[in-house]
């Protein structure tokens, strides 16, 4: 592993606070040669309304507008981003659908930039914005910066899931043993409690003990959602 990349790392796993990640990162993002930063991380769970946590150094009056009119909604960037790993430049092409937007982002000195999104196996997923008010990043610059930049997004990234996530969503402290994590496994699969018990030769109860210890642990009504959460925390 090369120098830069070992202080990189160690640096983000010593820190215990985000505003700490988020000042650390600032100032790597302005070595990389943008003035602005922005990082989101959102949950897995719940589908409808997952959580999530921003933190930028954007112009406040910008955030608050953005917050208001809602554009985290329609946000291009944001909406590819979910759909792709691949990194994404700003352009006029992409913010052609939404030109009220950047109109609005440009005049606060939001006129070029690049997003990288990351996701992990418990199933966060973390986008990091880097912005800047001088000329657009071109695909040249982005394969020059491109290894800085990702080994950036994943030291964020994994630091702030470590620190902030268990905030949003205290089920990612649960923990299944492995016969309920089994018990699970088969449940998903469409197997009936009878069926499971004869695969894996315990009792009917105690199977059913299994599914009803594994409902509260993960705080949900019913088997079927019990599946899905712990499928998407990575539990299974």
């Amino acid at each position: 592993m090369e120098p830069w990349k070992e202080d990189l790392v160690h640096s983000f796993q010593t820190i215990e606070c985000e505003r700490q990640v988020f000042a650390m990162a600032a100032e790597l993002a302005r070595g990389l040669g943008f003035d602005y930063y922005t990082y989101g991380l959102r949950t897995p769970i719940p589908l409808t309304r997952p959580k999530t946590a921003m933190y930028s150094n954007y112009p406040l009056a910008w955030q608050t507008i953005y917050q208001e009119k809602e554009y985290l909604v329609i946000d291009p960037t944001v909406q590819q981003a979910i759909r792709s790993l691949s990194p994404i430049l700003w352009s006029d092409d992409l913010f052609a659908p939404t030109p009220e937007l950047w109109e609005e982002a440009q005049s606060f000195g939001l006129r070029a930039g690049l997003a990288q999104i990351c996701r992990d196996a418990d199933g966060m997923t973390g986008l990091l914005v880097l912005a800047r008010s001088g000329e657009a990043v071109t695909t040249t610059e982005w394969q020059t910066k491109a290894c800085h930049i990702m080994w950036l997004v994943q030291a964020v990234h994994l630091c702030m899931a470590r620190i902030v996530a268990p905030k949003l969503m205290p089920a990612l402290a649960v923990k299944l043993c492995q016969q309920e994590a089994e018990v699970l496994r088969w449940t998903g699969d469409g197997k009936t409690s009878g069926e499971i018990a004869d695969i894996l030769q315990l009792s009917e109860r105690t199977v059913n003990f299994h599914i009803s210890k594994v409902i509260t642990k993960l705080q949900v009504n019913n088997k079927t959602a019990a599946v899905l959460r712990a499928a998407m925390l990575g539990l299974l």
